[in-house]
């Protein structure tokens, strides 16, 4: 498959993790249940989580790669994945291994074309990071550069594409077993969206775009005293060589530190929320990587003024947002979307939000939408205005009656995952867990509200205008509906018409497929049990023709699908 023989067996490894957690989770959340063994399941969660984080995390310490990076994401989300899960993979924010320093210096001497003593006065040979594509040196130019002496070098690992690519590999073996599954198949085109991270991927492996892409970032904040953004040395900057100005400060999960400086955790939290609405509604370019590793918290003396162009703004600390190698773009197609959505969460508005839904393109064809704005409008009166700690907090109890209160459309699942949302969901995923950790009573209304009214205030949205707005709907329903009785009539005379009852169409649909599961269960049971005697008693020949119907009895009754 590859020429490199190391990289042969590293594809082979990652795939045959993700085959093991696939058979696991297949085992153990979809069989044992259907046979009675629910609790089974729930009472040896906690520990096969923990169990499967730990093996993923000293298979990402070994291979390094894009293994460290999905590692990462994955610990980023303690909104939403258990804490054995998050604590386990947090450990690899700081525990990826370094490249040998020998290495480093080769890459950094053959980009910038000549010895580092020469283009430098000091340069550390201990990394001050190590990431999944590269790595960190603190270093002072020989010269200083744009008004800076005191820089941080970051440098691609050697043999990074080779890694990358085969990572890729990887990953799209294990996605097409994945996509064979047709609930997951029909919502989402798992290959595009990993053509789409594909190419954000190549995209921070080219340092110089990643330079562009953080001076685009600091021209967007340069009124805002509480953000900082190092500037670039370009002089020292190559496609796989970037010089910054070192601004590394407190790490954002560095809660005991950030708290000894005399920082207020939970406006650090509501001021980072803020800073993304900013880059997604406003700018329509945004950090998509806000993992703790990209973010510092650094005080600032009342006294002292911010060290910038920005001269007379005073402030006690600042975010400080570094890697740029991933950032995103928000088209206006998608943008007008998302503002529907940020107005209608503000503003607890279940119609517009399925209309949110509709223009980014995340409802599926035929959709039931009357059902869909019944369930927005039951989850605004149950969970708006709860805090993320408030609302992990939610028993499973309450879960389950809002999901049986709704348990037509959530069989039905009318959600897909458009191929533009992928790198925005992402950063929107870890921001949730990263503002959740600094403060568990984070509530994302409180911050959500007020940004709605600005929205709408923009649109010029008064309650005239909306008045107005649905006096102009109604008269054009009026005005349509003498033309609409005479088409219905006609239809009428022509015998076409059709009367369509979906919620007894599925109930018909979802009866047909528990009868043939339960016809597939009774011959898997039949013929295991009498293919085991056979088997005990000698008859091997019929007992395997028994056991292989059983097996194909237990696949199509776990498979079957409604028609």
């Amino acid at each position: 498959m590859f020429s490199n023989p190391m990289l042969t067996h590293r594809y082979r490894r990652i795939v045959l993790f993700f085959a093991r957690v696939i058979a696991a989770l297949v085992w153990w959340e979809l069989l044992l249940p259907r046979f009675g063994l629910r609790e089974v399941s729930a009472r040896t969660r906690a520990k096969r989580l923990r169990a499967l984080a730990t093996r993923y995390r000293a298979l990402a310490n070994d291979l390094g790669g894009l293994t460290i990076k999905l590692g990462q994401f994955f610990s980023a989300r303690v909104d939403v994945l258990p804490e054995e899960i998050t604590s386990e993979l947090a450990a690899l924010q700081d525990e990826v291994r370094a490249e040998n320093f020998a290495d480093i210096r080769r890459a950094v001497e053959r980009e910038l074309g000549a010895l580092i003593a020469a283009r430098f006065i000091f340069f550390d040979e201990t990394p001050l990071a190590a990431a999944s594509l590269g790595q960190v040196h603190r270093a002072q130019l020989a010269a200083p550069s744009n008004g800076v002496e005191k820089i941080v070098v970051k440098v691609q690992r050697p043999n990074i594409h080779a890694i990358v690519a085969t990572d890729l590999a990887a990953i799209r073996t294990v996605i097409n077993w994945v996509q064979r599954y047709p609930p997951i198949r029909k919502r989402a085109n798992l290959p595009r969206l990993l053509d789409e991270f594909t190419r954000v991927v190549e995209g921070e492996l080219d340092y110089l775009a990643e330079g562009k892409n953080a001076e685009t970032f600091a021209e967007n904040f340069r009124d805002e005293a509480r953000v900082r953004v190092p500037r670039v040395i370009w002089t020292h900057t190559t496609k796989r060589v970037l010089a910054l100005e070192d601004v590394y400060a407190i790490k954002i999960t560095d809660y005991a530190a950030i708290t000894a400086a005399g920082v207020d955790r939970a406006e650090v939290a509501e001021r980072l929320f803020e800073i993304y609405l900013k880059q997604i509604f406003r700018d329509g370019f945004f950090h998509a990587d806000p993992h703790p590793g990209n973010l510092f918290v650094e005080p600032v003396a009342r006294e002292s003024p911010r060290m910038d162009a920005n001269e007379n703004i005073r402030a006690e600390w600042r975010l400080t947002f570094v890697d740029f190698g991933m950032a995103g773009n928000v088209a206006p197609n998608v943008s007008a979307g998302l503002r529907e959505l940020a107005i209608a969460l503000g503003t607890r508005d279940a119609a517009r939000m399925i209309k949110g839904y509709q223009m980014l393109g995340v409802l599926l064809p035929g959709a039931d939408l009357q059902a869909l704005e019944k369930m927005e409008q039951k989850v605004f009166e149950r969970f708006w205005g709860m805090t993320m700690g408030e609302l992990r907090a939610i028993g499973f109890d309450q879960l389950q009656d809002f999901a049986h209160e709704f348990r037509e459309l959530m069989f039905a699942m009318p959600f897909q995952a458009p191929q533009d949302l992928i790198l925005l969901g992402r950063t929107v995923a870890i921001l949730s867990g990263m503002c959740t950790g600094l403060n568990p009573q984070f509530n994302v209304w409180a911050g959500l509200a007020p940004f709605a009214q600005e929205l709408l205030a923009e649109e010029g949205t008064s309650r005239w205008t909306i008045i107005r707005a649905e006096l102009e709907r109604v008269a054009r329903a009026l005005f349509d509906l003498p033309l609409r009785a005479d088409a219905v009539l006609n239809r009428i005379e022509r015998g076409d018409l059709e009367v369509k009852t979906p919620q007894l169409a599925e109930q018909i649909a979802r009866l047909e497929l528990t009868v043939r599961r339960l016809l597939g269960a009774i011959i898997f049971a039949g013929a295991l049990f009498s293919g085991a005697q056979l088997w005990i008693a000698g008859e091997k020949w019929i007992a395997s023709g028994l056991l292989a119907l059983a097996g194909l009895a237990l696949t199509w009754t776990l498979f079957a699908r409604r028609e």
